[in-house]
């Protein structure tokens, strides 16, 4: 066994339940996916393991400190290449020996390791970074080339336990294809959180994280989905089963009333004929009362039970709320040229970005994969094309009047300092506050959420509500540019905005990685960029 959870229960401040019960052990040669919807808490119970946090209940039990790749690294931006690695220090006790200093302080540091800069050095070359000192600011990395990075520490410190939090979202095609080969052949244990389905795949069993608890998978991602259909095929059953019954005892109950009703008018009409007393007719009046009770209190304890079924039932379904995207499609004809690049290159001081010039046409209508290597200026030619930047070298034309709407990684429209609805009102110039409300909660939005600071927002909830301001607002744009729009949401709204994509009739121009999704949304043309 190299971990286990047992009870724990996680807290916010605020007293609010993240989640609670999750329970799992995880032996020896296991290679583990751990899903959920956004919000469940993933990440959350990924620093309870490395001890960054602390559960509010229960225990969680490492044989050894696992090696941890994790989602964002804002917290190493501080810090050089070396720094992040943790090797800072024996590189400075290396250097300082090789200068002479021979205290004894440098060689414990050292620990022996004298080729620890040689093999820091091949391990960044070996993950796509040749040429990077050490000494580089993680602060100049671009997040692919940070992932790169705590990849590369890997081979450094050897670990038989990895944590990996969402490790390709900005990693390129060849450095995914590498971390995929990684993860096939070596001997470490693996607890991996991810979205990326190819990845998904590769793992042999998967732990799924809701509010109540941890449910296990004996398979990888397909074999969850298969396993997770039919579990909802069996609750609707049931659910229609339960339902059934529910109507049929509300409708014999109600029979029964009746005929009891029907009886008790007839005794009382019967009893008045045959001269029946006074105090006797009370008699026979109490016990028709108490028989009445008696029938009600069964059918209703009847239709009780049933109720909390049917319930219940539908508290173990999964949330089939799903958010709904409806964009206006351009009014320009299929063809008209909006976008004409020659011998297109952009220079950063007097280096110019790409080795052969860029030249390409989009036309309204065109679904476009723009690709490339981390750092082959994608981010650059998106500026380009919006006009945030000017080129350096060559021609770019666009439409008279082009309109751009760009989704960028960052999600830059939103305002931190705004609440959620706040956010989306400053996009709308039409709809009544009602209606806002009723898109708030189609995009996964509840009342409860409405007041959040957007600053406290997911990636995945920033990336909803960017789209749902881009649904609202009044502008129709002639092309539609998203950037990595797959990396921070679950599973389940990346199969809803794979379907909304694939669906929308504009032009759509995309960056992404992720292999699945671009050949879902019908991508017809590519723009591939070399260095």
């Amino acid at each position: 066994m190299c971990i286990h959870i047992q009870s724990v229960t996680y807290m916010h401040p605020d007293k609010d339940v993240l989640f609670s019960n999750v329970s799992f052990s995880m032996g020896k040669g296991e290679k583990v996916a751990l899903i959920g919807n956004n919000g469940s808490g993933k990440s959350t119970l990924m620093q309870l393991i490395t001890k960054e946090l602390s559960p509010s209940e229960g225990e969680v039990i490492c044989l050894e400190p696992p090696y941890y790749i994790p989602q964002h690294f804002g917290q190493f931006n501080h810090l050089t290449i070396a720094g992040a690695l943790r090797i800072e220090g024996k590189i400075q006790a290396l250097h300082a020996i090789l200068q002479g200093d021979v205290s004894v302080e440098h060689f414990t540091v050292l620990d022996d390791d004298w080729d620890i800069e040689e093999k820091a050095v091949a391990a960044l070359h070996e993950w796509g970074l040749p040429g990077v000192p050490l000494s580089h600011p993680m602060h100049l990395l671009s997040g692919g080339e940070k992932t790169k990075v705590f990849l590369a520490g890997i081979a450094l410190h050897s670990p038989s336990f990895i944590l990996m939090d969402e490790p390709t979202n900005h990693l390129d095609d060849v450095s995914r294809g590498k971390l995929y080969r990684f993860i096939t052949s070596t001997s470490s244990d693996m607890l991996v959180v991810s979205h990326d389905r190819i990845l998904l795949n590769l793992l042999s069993s998967t732990y799924e994280l809701t509010s109540k608890g941890v449910i296990y998978y004996a398979g990888n991602y397909d074999f969850y989905k298969e396993q997770k259909e039919l579990a909802v095929q069996a609750l609707q059953a049931r659910l229609e089963e339960n339902g059934k019954q529910l109507q049929k005892a509300r409708r014999q109950a109600r029979e029964v009333m009746e005929r009891q009703q029907k009886h008790d008018v007839r005794g009382k009409k019967q009893n008045i004929k045959s001269g029946v007393g006074k105090m006797a007719m009370n008699t026979f009046k109490d016990q028709a009362e108490k028989s009445s009770v008696r029938l009600n209190n069964v059918h209703t304890d009847k239709i009780h039970s049933l109720a909390k079924s049917v319930t219940d039932i539908r508290s173990e379904l999964p949330d089939m709320k799903t958010m709904r995207l409806d964009f206006n499609s351009s009014s320009l004809h299929i063809g008209k040229v909006l976008v004409t690049a020659k011998n297109l290159n952009y220079a950063y001081q007097s280096e110019e970005l790409w080795k052969s010039p860029l030249s390409f046409v989009i036309q309204s209508g065109d679904r476009i994969h723009l690709k490339g290597a981390n750092g082959s200026g994608k981010t650059t030619l998106l500026k380009l094309l919006t006009g945030t930047l000017s080129p350096t070298a060559g021609e770019l034309t666009r439409m008279d009047g082009l309109t751009c709407v760009y989704l960028d990684q960052e999600y830059s429209i939103i305002h931190d300092d705004l609440s959620v609805f706040e956010q989306l009102f400053s996009f709308n110039n039409k709809l009544y506050d009602h209606e806002l409300k009723t898109i708030l909660n189609r995009f996964l939005f509840p009342v409860s959420g409405w007041d959040k600071k957007c600053s406290c927002l997911s990636g995945g909830e920033k990336m909803r509500l960017s789209l749902c301001c881009l649904m609202v607002s009044t502008q129709t744009p002639d092309l539609f540019i998203v950037d990595e729009p797959t990396n921070n949401i679950d599973i389940m709204n990346m199969e809803i905005l794979t379907d909304t994509l694939k669906e929308y009739r504009g032009t759509l121009l995309v960056v992404s990685h992720d292999a699945c999704f671009v050949q879902q949304i019908n991508i017809e043309k590519t723009i591939t960029l070399n260095m």
